[in-house]
């Protein structure tokens, strides 16, 4: 893979589910693209939304994307997949107004990604690239993006027990890591949260098939990784990093983010790189 040309899949895919916030059947097929197109989702009456900070509607246990009345739900694992695979440009059509969540991670997506393939195209991949540190903070949460040659996160998490502390530091994120260690990571919720979710009409279709449920005492089901909980943290930040429209070469050290404090990152990241892209 020539890493300074943008690729797209070699092949279109659909994934069949349930959606974690609606708890209705869902779909998602993701297609090729042109070049420079970006990431795009187009819903079931044929209206797309562009994959991009200043598209992001809310980032209550997910990302949401919105135009006009329309909107997306749950986009971040789908573009986690992507852009850790290599991929820069694929049309992603939803089914239901919701990705499915489907194992509560991205390997279904970055399995199907690996199998289908993806083609370069005759296109100079946009970079995001820093000449100096940038920094996001909000309420005792910071995120550091650093230069770098390549794309590599440190994610630092505190919790209640039995999660804790938990620190992850990556290498280069490549396709061949992103698939091993850092796709199979799944969403994850405390016991105690789960009814007020419900009372706000939140994780209608989680279960235990589809999320790592934590309760004072422990795990309720086995984890793929010991720290399990920082390494989706870091899948999050992958995927909401994508909104950005450029394929990362920074370094990002992340102290107890999440997804409002990702977006808010991409979209000044955009606004400080907009004169030069």
């Amino acid at each position: 893979m020539n890493p300074d040309k943008q690729h797209t899949p070699a092949a279109e895919f659909s994934l069949r589910g349930i959606g974690l916030h609606t708890g209705s059947s869902s779909s998602v097929t993701v297609a090729p693209a042109p070049a420079n197109a970006g990431f795009s989702f187009v819903l079931e009456d044929g209206q797309r939304i562009a994959a991009t900070p200043e598209a992001v509607r809310s980032t209550t246990r997910c990302t949401m994307l919105g135009d006009g009345t329309a909107s997306v739900s749950t986009v971040e694992h789908a573009l986690a997949a992507l852009l850790g695979m290599g991929v820069d440009n694929a049309l992603i059509t939803v089914e239901g107004g919701e990705v499915p969540i489907l194992d509560g991670s991205a390997l279904p997506f970055a399995t199907q990604i690996s199998k289908v393939g993806i083609v370069e195209q005759d296109a100079e991949r946009r970079v995001l690239a820093l000449r100096e540190p940038a920094w996001f903070a909000d309420d005792g949460k910071l995120l550091a993006v650093l230069p770098a040659d390549a794309f590599s996160i440190s994610f630092f998490v505190a919790f209640p027990e039995p999660v804790g502390h938990q620190f992850l530091t990556t290498p280069p994120i490549m396709p061949e890591y992103f698939l091993k260690e850092i796709a199979p990571n799944r969403t994850f919720g405390f016991r105690r949260e789960l009814d007020e979710l419900a009372a706000r009409g939140l994780a209608r279709g989680g279960s235990l098939d589809n999320a790592v449920v934590i309760d004072t005492d422990g795990y309720l089901g086995p984890l793929r990784f010991p720290d399990e909980i920082v390494r989706h943290k870091a899948l999050d930040l992958i995927g909401d990093f994508a909104l950005i429209g450029m394929y990362p070469r920074v370094r990002v050290v992340a102290i107890k983010s999440g997804h409002a404090l990702h977006v808010a990152a991409a979209r000044g990241l955009r606004a400080l790189l907009a004169p030069a892209n």
